[in-house]
């Protein structure tokens, strides 16, 4: 009977190329293939490092035809590496639904490969103190969102959320509406690309910002608010 093989779950860089582990590297590039949200983003990083494994498409619309086929793969021995487009998978993102039915299965070898993350990346480099923080995932974009913003406030540590260039502005809106006008919010644009940026303030003063500044409105945010 041949030996089960590994699911490797790869953290991928959130912007700056040079963000990847070495054990990274050497991982995507020894797998028997790669599942990936983009095959075209995750393309472009195999490339830079002239990483040449075989690439296969998994997201939120994978069917259970693939799930099945990735399970028998590894099953049969196969070495098979999970990533995201940007940072870790199953953070915000659908590898969690395989790392999921893997965990049913039972016997299956899963091993994280650490790197950057958003999350960490931005508080790190937001100035709160203090060693706890809750992470939010993405803002609900209906059904809850209203709630969301106003259950912010019953947090006694800072909390952290991800939102869209296409919801940022309501998302500020939100916050200026719900909280206390001395509650402190930092949003942290584009972290590790070339236009990395860091605007603090009250949610009125960051909202501000953003409507004197409307080139800024676009890439990807992560947004921290401190009610203490």
């Amino acid at each position: 009977m041949s030996k089960v093989g590994t699911l490797f779950v790869v953290a991928t860089p959130i912007g700056n190329m040079e963000d990847i582990t070495m054990r990274a590297l050497r991982i995507l590039s020894e797998v028997d293939y790669v599942l990936c949200e983009d095959t075209r983003v995750t393309g472009n990083l195999l490339k830079h490092y002239d990483i040449k494994t075989i690439l296969k498409r998994y997201d939120a619309h994978t069917s259970e035809k693939v799930h099945a086929e990735v399970v028998a793969d590894i099953e049969a021995g196969k070495q098979i590496a999970l990533v995201s487009d940007a940072g870790t998978p199953g953070v915000s993102d659908p590898g969690v639904f395989l790392v999921e039915k893997l965990r049913e299965i039972g016997g299956i070898r899963i091993d994280a490969v650490p790197g950057a993350s958003a999350v960490t990346a931005a508080f790190s480099i937001a100035g709160l103190a203090g060693n706890q923080f809750s992470f939010l995932g993405f803002v609900p974009q209906k059904k809850g969102r209203q709630t969301f913003f106003k259950d912010l406030e019953n947090y006694d540590h800072p909390v952290i959320f991800f939102e869209s260039p296409h919801r940022i502005m309501k998302a500020l809106e939100s916050l200026k509406e719900t909280l206390p006008t001395e509650t402190k919010v930092i949003v942290a644009r584009e972290i590790t690309k070339l236009f990395e940026e860091l605007v603090s303030g009250s949610a009125e003063e960051v909202l501000t910002y953003f409507i004197d500044h409307p080139d800024k409105v676009r890439g990807e945010y992560v947004v921290l608010v401190d009610c203490r």
